[in-house]
C-alpha cells in the first residue's frame, strides 16, 4: 500500500512540473520573450511595427499571402543575431501590410462589377 501510494506522490508531482513548464513556456510565448535572442534594439522596433501594421490588415481580414511568413523569418533572423537581415525583413512585413490596407480601401471605395 506504500509503494502505490508513493507512486502516485511521484506521478502527480512529476505531472505538476511538467504543467508548470509548459505554462512558464506559454507565459514567454505571449509575451514575445526570446531566451537567447542576440536581436538589437533597432532590429526589435522593426519587428514591432511591422507587428502593428500587419495586426491592422488583419483587422480588415485582407492580408498578402506571404506577409506574415515574412514576420516570421524577420524574428528568426533578429533571434539567431542577423539583425541586419531582420530589418530588411520587417521592413518588407511591414510595406505589404500597409500596401494591403491601401489595397483594401480602395477595393472598399471602388468596387469591382456592381
Amino acid at each position: 500500500m506504500k509503494k502505490l501510494h508513493s507512486v502516485k506522490l511521484l506521478a502527480t508531482v512529476l505531472l505538476l512540473s511538467t504543467v508548470n513548464a509548459g505554462c512558464a513556456n506559454q507565459q514567454m510565448k505571449e509575451s514575445g520573450a526570446t531566451p537567447a535572442s542576440k536581436a538589437t534594439p533597432e532590429a526589435m522596433q522593426a519587428i514591432k511595427n511591422a507587428s502593428d501594421a500587419i495586426g491592422m490588415a488583419n483587422e480588415n481580414n485582407w492580408i498578402w499571402r506571404d506577409t506574415e511568413d515574412l514576420l516570421k523569418e524577420a524574428q528568426a533572423a533578429a533571434d539567431s543575431g542577423d539583425n541586419a537581415n531582420a530589418i530588411k525583413l520587417a521592413d518588407k512585413a511591414k510595406y505589404q501590410a500597409e500596401a494591403a490596407i491601401i489595397q483594401y480601401n480602395y477595393e472598399k471605395a471602388h468596387p469591382r462589377g456592381f
